[in-house]
């Protein structure tokens, strides 16, 4: 994406940022060797394995989410099924609405989304307009108008905001093709993403892998209520993969069909106005906001704005929402998330999710452009509301009132003597009809019950195909009751935090990388200590046998306190070996030279400025303990401890 430097300020370079991460095996296209073989006809885009470094690195991101939001927020973590029965997603709407719009171009066989399309092609034209002659042919004056230009720039703020319909009318007025051979598209239909399969040997039973992990968290909210003595509010938490048939994988771990996703269920009781009790700890938390008013008016311009005015102007919901996009925001700015590169932008009506009421998702910028990573969503009482309905299972807090109320209500009773003759295969659809009217449909249905003698009401499609059902006063009467409850009955609230894992490890990789001023082979990703995947290079200066007891006896004394470390020992130069390192994120590096054998002193490096320290083994191991943890900086560590202003070492 044109405009984007990396962390040194210098145009970022996909293609030397991408040599570097795959050359060191950060992650790699899965089944590669089959991939490259002419006998495979399969399709593995979008499905990718972790070498050691992106593992290691994945692994400390989730960690740290663990420690940041389960053990911070005391949340109890679930470990749910993949595999789903038909039912639930049904239940959910995802087996209906989990849909992109999908274009095919008729003459390769090529599938697109269609939003996609539509972006790739007015990006490029709108790069070509504004620097023409910029792929190194001559320049050609452009053919695009300052007025098309402004409609192409409207239309990509607010690409999100269409439908199917609306996103063919696009893809006809401006001509979008395949840019892959220029081919004319069919218009969108909707395309499912989920992958479908059956279980057990008759294959009979359809399931889903899951799209999400949501919906385990749901589905176990009786049992972790029991767990959490009843009291509210409280929060699940589920790290797991997911899966979606993505139409066209592109972007490397950007859009992939299968993904590491860590999600958050925050059940709250709405007549708290989804209050929060620490949110005071964030309300001055300054956040870069794109709001849903500013894309509609084709602009992408942010509004600087504390979480505190947010949520007290009506912009952020309410005070859960603003906690959650507090709280995400540390997160990934502890990970080495570049803040100038993060905003939270509102989710425009068309592509709000069918169980959503307000959603801001965090984006982070990259080469691709602005990335969702992590979406916070209030999705009301949805869930639990359709999956009650669906089995017949309460799933709602009941809490003891402080003094007894009495309530006057409608209530409807139908006669079990008539209603099950009468009705016969049809007999559950009604009374789950009449179960489903509220009081005011109740009230009115009374008056009428009494003037006509009979009412109607709709229901689920009977046996004749017909969707409403026609009940006399014989077997049904509908009274106003009077009963003293002493307990309150609600379904909760869920506001939910949702992470993409590999996507944040993709941008967060892009934004720690950059390269020597003097080298431009010179990789370095700026990983914090916190989540690198090494901690610490040990380097003995030469391979001389009197070296190893030392560097033996270090390496050990990490790995007791588990600071992952690695031994270099190889024969080439140390500039070369901490260059090498430096490329992986590891931030610290220990050299073990002759004077070490002698006073027992080593050197302390740290990465990104090659600075080093010299002091005893147990100051130095002291100092690197203390930088991993966070409890002190390494510009505090170089004030206390001796600078080296020895050789650099071929640095």
């Amino acid at each position: 994406m044109a405009g984007v430097t990396d962390r040194a300020g210098a145009a970022f370079s996909r293609p030397m940022f991408e040599s570097l991460v795959k050359r060191r095996f950060f992650f790699a296209e899965s089944f590669e060797i089959y991939r490259l073989s002419p006998n495979f006809t399969g399709d593995n885009r979008g499905l990718f394995d972790y070498g050691p470094p992106g593992s290691a690195l994945q692994a400390n991101i989730v960690n740290e989410w663990r420690n940041h939001f389960i053990i911070e927020e005391n949340m109890m973590e679930l470990d749910c099924t993949a595999i789903t029965p038909e039912a639930v997603l049904k239940t959910s709407g995802h087996v209906d609405k989990f849909a992109d719009w999908m274009c095919k171009d008729p003459a390769k066989g090529e599938y697109l989304r269609a939003d996609h399309l539509i972006e790739s092609v007015l990006e490029s034209r709108l790069a070509k307009h504004r620097n023409p002659g910029a792929d190194g042919q001559k320049a050609k004056p452009s053919t695009l108008s300052d007025a098309v230009a402004a409609e192409y720039e409207e239309i990509l703020a607010k690409i999100d905001n269409y439908d199917g319909p609306e996103l063919g009318e696009l893809i006809n007025r401006h001509d979008i093709r395949n840019p892959d051979g220029n081919g004319e598209v069919l218009p969108p239909a909707p395309f499912n993403l989920m992958f479908k399969s059956t279980i057990g040997p008759s294959a009979a039973a359809p399931i889903y892998l899951r799209p999400e992990t949501a919906q385990g968290q749901f589905l176990n909210f009786r049992k972790l209520l029991d767990y959490a003595q009843g009291s509210m509010a409280f929060a699940s938490a589920s790290i797991g993969k997911s899966y979606r048939n993505e139409i066209s994988p592109r972007s490397g771990l950007l859009r992939v069909r299968e993904f590491l996703m860590a999600e958050i269920e925050h059940f709250v009781d709405p007549k708290t106005s989804k209050k929060h009790d620490r949110f005071s700890e964030v309300s001055s938390i300054e956040l870069p906001f794109l709001d849903r008013e500013t894309q509609l008016s084709g602009k992408t311009t942010l509004k600087p704005l504390s979480i505190g005015e947010a949520v007290q102007t009506g912009l952020v919901d309410n005070e859960t929402l603003g906690y959650f996009l507090g709280r995400i925001y540390l997160f990934l700015v502890k990970i080495g998330v570049d803040e100038k590169k993060l905003r939270f932008r509102q989710h425009l009506a068309n592509e709000m999710a069918h169980y959503a009421c307000d959603c801001w998702d965090a984006e982070l910028l990259t080469s691709y452009g602005w990335i969702e990573c992590v979406g916070c969503a209030d999705r009301s009482a949805y869930d639990l509301t359709v999956h009650s309905k669906q089995t017949g299972t309460a799933l709602v807090v009941k809490e003891p009132l402080p003094e007894p109320i009495e309530i006057e209500e409608w209530q409807a009773t139908l006669s079990k003597k008539l209603v099950g003759p009468r009705f016969k295969k049809d007999t559950k659809k009604v009374e789950t009809a009449v179960a489903s009217l509220d009081q005011q449909a109740l009230e009115s249905l009374a008056n009428e019950l009494a003037e006509k003698g009979f009412i109607s009401v709709s229901s689920e499609p009977l046996v004749d195909g017909s969707t409403t059902v026609e009940l006399s006063k014989d077997i049904i009467s509908i009274t106003k009751l009077k009963r003293v409850e002493r307990t309150r009955e609600y379904t909760p609230n869920v506001i939910e935090p949702s992470f993409g894992i590999g996507r944040i490890l993709y941008s967060l990789l892009e934004h720690v990388y950059w390269h020597r001023p003097q080298d431009t082979a010179r990789g370095v990703l700026s990983l914090p200590a916190l989540v690198a995947p090494t901690k610490v290079l040990i380097v003995p200066l030469s391979t001389h046998p009197s070296l190893q007891p030392a560097v033996k006896k270090l390496a050990s004394r990490l790995r007791a306190l588990r600071i992952s470390s690695n031994v270099d020992a190889s024969s080439s130069s140390i500039g070369k070996r901490y260059a090498r390192n430096d490329e992986l994120g590891t931030p610290l590096g220990i050299t073990i030279d002759f004077d070490t054998v002698k006073d027992g002193s080593i050197t302390l490096r740290e990465r990104d400025s090659m600075a080093q320290v010299r002091s005893s083994e147990e100051d130095i191991v002291q100092a690197v303990r203390s930088i991993i943890d966070g409890s002190e900086t390494w510009e505090a560590v170089a004030q206390r401890l001796p600078l080296f202003t020895g050789q650099s070492q071929g640095e």
